[in-house]
C-alpha cells in the first residue's frame, strides 16, 4: 500500500487548506485513515482519524473545531481540511493507513505517506 500526500504550502494565518492523500496498491475501503503532524523538534501527534465507517472520527481536544477529516472511497483518497490556520499549525502533515479500525497511536499505522509541509505566516 502506497500513500501520496499533497496540498501543503505557504499560507497566511486565517487561511484554509485541504490536504489530500491518495492510496494505491491495496483496498482503500478496508483501511482506516489518519493524519498526523510533526513540527520541528517535536513529536508526531495525531490530528484526526477516521474508521471504515466514516461516521466514526477522532480529534484530540486541541484539534476539534478547525480540522475535518474525510474520505472518498471512489477516489481512494482521504482529506484533511484545516480552517483558520494559525502559525502554530506549521508542521509536516502525514497521512497514515492501517487495516481495520483506526488508532490514535502512530506506531499502530503500517503505511505512511511522505508528508506535506504546511507553513503558516503571521
Amino acid at each position: 500500500v502506497q500513500l501520496q500526500a499533497s496540498g501543503g504550502g505557504l499560507v497566511q494565518a486565517g487561511a484554509s487548506l485541504k490536504l489530500s492523500c491518495v492510496v494505491s496498491g491495496g483496498p482503500f475501503r478496508d483501511h482506516a485513515m489518519a493524519w498526523f503532524r510533526q513540527a520541528p523538534g517535536k513529536s508526531r501527534d495525531i490530528v484526526a482519524s477516521m474508521d471504515l465507517d466514516v461516521s466514526t472520527t477522532y480529534y484530540p481536544d486541541s484539534m476539534k473545531g478547525r480540522f475535518a477529516i474525510s474520505r472518498d472511497n471512489a477516489k481512494n483518497t482521504a482529506y484533511l481540511e484545516i480552517n483558520h490556520l494559525k502559525v502554530e499549525d506549521t508542521a509536516i502533515y502525514y497521512c497514515a493507513a492501517r487495516a481495520g479500525y483506526s488508532s490514535r497511536v502512530a506506531v499502530d499505522y503500517a503505511y505512511w505517506g511522505q508528508g506535506t509541509l504546511v507553513t503558516v505566516s503571521s
